[in-house]
């Protein structure tokens, strides 16, 4: 009697791991065939006017050893990344080599604006926009020990940018080549590198 007992409560488990194979199979199946179906999903083609939007992303800054990384904003209109708060801190903290009256200036400074200009071209085979820049100089004020002075900073773009149709991003980077406070260039001076690796719309 045991052994019957046995043997039913055997067949039972054989029975239960048959089914549970045939539903592991199936499941996989089901996953497989849905992967194939969201591969054969066409991707819509890119369009120039679909670089134009409200954009957030990444901002990692480097100036020699050192490297920063934060969130950033900006606008992209028909030629134009529109920056309402361009990232300054590297630059002011490069005319003031004092930290205390730094983060003092930054303070006084408050935002500064500053409109990229570009020029784009799409390559429909790529499904990507490529994107070339003219950057135009950056221009301030830095209060330095109680005295405003200009300062012009040229910026160059290190590369050309790119908008992905794939997945609706937008890279580029830029770098401050040099500053000139007051007309005079300033001397020991580190190139500030702003990549912006990925940033989607919102």
């Amino acid at each position: 009697m045991f052994n019957t007992e046995k043997n039913n409560v055997m067949k039972k488990l054989i029975v239960l791991k048959f089914f549970a194979a045939i539903l592991a199979v199936g499941v996989i199946f089901t996953l497989f065939t849905s992967c194939l179906d969201d591969n054969d999903a066409e991707i819509p083609p890119v369009r120039l006017e679909d670089l134009n939007g409200n954009y957030r992303g990444r901002l990692i800054t480097v100036q020699g050893i050192f490297r920063t990384e934060k969130v950033i904003d900006f606008k992209t209109k028909k030629d134009t990344i529109s920056f309402t708060e361009f990232p300054v801190k590297e630059i002011v903290k490069s005319v003031i080599k004092d930290p205390v009256k730094a983060e003092q200036a930054l303070a006084a400074i408050g935002k500064v604006a500053y409109n990229l200009k570009y020029t784009s071209v799409l390559h429909a085979d790529k499904n990507l926009v490529e994107l070339t820049f003219a950057p135009g100089k950056l221009k301030f004020q830095i209060p330095v020990d109680g005295v405003s002075k200009n300062a012009v900073i040229t910026l160059a773009a290190q590369e050309k940018g790119y908008f992905a149709g794939l997945d609706r991003s937008l890279r580029f980077g830029l770098k401050a080549e040099k500053i000139e406070i007051d007309g005079t260039e300033l001397s020991l001076y580190e190139v500030i590198y702003y990549n912006f690796p990925y940033n989607l719309k919102y």
